[in-house]
């Protein structure tokens, strides 16, 4: 029985592996062809999926800039951390395509790059058979690009435009065209050019051009408004600074009148609106004063002359004697107009002679000459609106409802906003305080596209579509050509033919058949057998068990 075979418990006998050479080289040749195909072809496909996880779709984001204005676009993406290429032998800078219009953004509210074209740069390099016109535009170009950059350095500027009119010079016409030119300038937000500012401007681009007028250039800001006067214009009107000076008295009492008023009704609860009459005019008053001279102590002598002359005659003394002609001569008095009179003559002159006496003196009038010069900007009249929004209370429940103002309370806030400003009867200024419910808008429902129509699934499609196509490609490859060749590579080896023998198994003469033409088998350990009737005998009997146990331990016990 030991040597019997047993087809129920058998283990089947597989014969030694052989190594991954041996295969190899067992393999036919239309297998081996099809796996080197199907490892190149992955191979290539790898790679191009490496490539294409490297490489990103780039786009241009500024072509044709200056070397200045360039440094500062890739200083700028530098700190963004944003990835940037060159090409066109680096006049255009290239970044990823999602990221164009951002950056573009980003670096617009910078003021990257600035507007600024060519100056006398362009002149370097001249072109073969250029003609005369076309030099001459050259010229006006590099003159304007010059002119753009000087002007776009100030510190108000952010960029400027500069079009000259040249006309062209002929020495057969009597009278020739003069020059122009129209500066457009886009300032800083919340800069300004002064008078001083723009009439720099103005010298600055008068100067570059021969025989411009510093009327013939005409200098607009970002909103189209003309910042020089024209020629041929009045002055009458308000000009920028004017314009300027009004707007920032009316928004400073705005802001007075929010920030007194907001603490009491709350916040975006209220609108105010404060206009500002101002007197712009000038007034100069010259005056002056004569008064009359105050009496002789008081007056002041300018010019003083007296005359006296004497002409002897023949005639003896004549008259009376006696004390009136012994009296001596009456002084001489002039008028205070300083007329001349004529002297009389003494009583007691010789009769033959004549006596001539003239004084003049001219005194100081007093003059006052006074010049006054008005104001200018002085407020007229100030009116004032404001509207306030009613009383929003909450109850327990959360219910929120609304309760208009009383007059109390509308006659406190009037006389607030009256403070505030500064309010005068006297000149007429008007304060106006209503009490209405602010309306909201109805927010507008914005349809949404739908998914597949959604900008980020189309970029994410559009960006998995190449890596998609290449993995397909991959499983193909691995399914046609890899597959079926490691298929035959870790095939197992095929059984033995019938009636062969395995003598190196069992150590014996028996030869051990192979039924049904399968695998040789051998007998099975019949271990578990005798377990499983060891373990019935003991729940049958354990008496006898325990005697065969007894007698295992104890032999001697056994055979007495």
């Amino acid at each position: 029985m030991a040597n019997a075979v047993s087809s129920a418990n058998t283990i089947p006998l597989v014969p030694q592996p052989r190594s991954l050479g041996e295969r190899l080289a067992a393999l036919p040749l239309k297998a081996l062809l099809m796996l080197g195909m199907g490892a190149a072809a992955l191979a290539a496909v790898a790679i191009a999926l490496a490539l294409n996880g490297n490489k990103a779709d780039y786009k241009v984001l500024f072509a044709g800039l200056s070397d200045k204005d360039g440094g500062a676009v890739l200083a700028q993406l530098s700190q963004m951390n944003v990835p940037y290429r060159h090409s066109d032998g680096g006049g255009a800078i290239l970044v990823p395509a999602d990221k164009v219009h951002d950056v573009r953004m980003k670096l617009g509210l910078l003021g990257l790059p600035k507007a600024s074209g060519g100056g006398y740069e362009l002149l370097d390099t001249p072109k073969f058979g250029q003609t005369q016109a076309g030099e001459n535009v050259s010229i006006k170009r590099a003159i304007e690009g010059e002119l753009m950059r000087t002007i776009g350095s100030l510190s108000a500027v952010q960029s400027a435009r500069v079009l000259l009119a040249l006309p062209a010079q002929n020495g057969f016409f009597r009278e020739q065209q003069k020059p122009s030119a129209s500066v457009a300038v886009t300032l800083y937000p919340g800069r300004t050019l002064d008078r001083a500012q723009l009439a720099g401007i103005v010298h600055l681009v008068s100067s570059s051009v021969p025989e411009m007028s510093s009327k013939a250039v005409s200098v607009v800001d970002g909103d189209g408004t003309l910042l020089t006067a024209q020629e041929g214009t009045t002055g009458q009107g308000l000009d920028a600074q004017q314009l300027q000076y009004e707007q920032q008295v009316e928004s400073g009492l705005q802001r007075r009148v929010v920030e007194l008023l907001e603490p009491v009704v709350g916040r975006e609860n209220l609108r105010a609106t404060i206009t500002a009459d101002l007197d712009f005019s000038e007034t100069l008053q010259v005056s002056e004063e004569y008064k009359p001279n105050q009496g002789t102590p008081t007056a002041s002598v300018k010019t003083q002359q007296t005359v006296e002359s004497t002409q002897p005659g023949a005639n003896p003394p004549s008259g009376v004697p006696g004390a009136q002609s012994n009296q001596p001569p009456v002084p001489a008095s002039a008028p205070i107009n300083g007329a001349a009179q004529k002297v009389q003559p003494a009583q007691g002159g010789t009769a033959g002679g004549t006596s001539r006496r003239e004084a003049t003196t001219q005194f100081e009038v007093d003059k006052t000459q006074r010049t006054v010069r008005a104001a200018s900007g002085t407020i007229r009249r100030l009116s004032a609106a404001v509207v306030v929004n009613h009383t929003t209370t909450t109850d327990a429940k959360g219910k929120t409802k609304t309760t208009p103002l009383t007059t109390p309370e509308i006659e406190k806030l009037t006389a607030l906003v009256q403070q505030a400003i500064g309010y005068s009867k006297e000149r007429g200024d008007t304060v106006t305080v209503i009490n209405a419910p602010f309306r909201v808008p109805p927010t507008a429902k914005v349809d949404e596209p739908p998914v597949w129509q959604q900008p980020w699934l189309q970029d994410l499609l559009r960006a998995a579509a190449a890596p998609a196509a290449l993995a397909f490609t991959a499983l193909l490859i691995v399914m046609t050509l890899i597959r079926p060749a490691l298929k035959t590579l870790f095939a197992p080896p095929p059984p033995p033919e019938p009636g062969s023998q395995v003598d190196a198994v069992v150590d014996d003469d028996n030869l051990l058949p192979a039924p049904g033409g399968t695998a040789l088998a051998l007998e099975a350990p019949k271990i578990n057998e005798k377990l499983e009737s060891a373990r019935a005998l003991a729940k049958q009997n354990p008496a006898a068990v325990a005697g065969i146990v007894r007698s295992l331990i104890n032999p001697d016990e056994a055979t007495a």
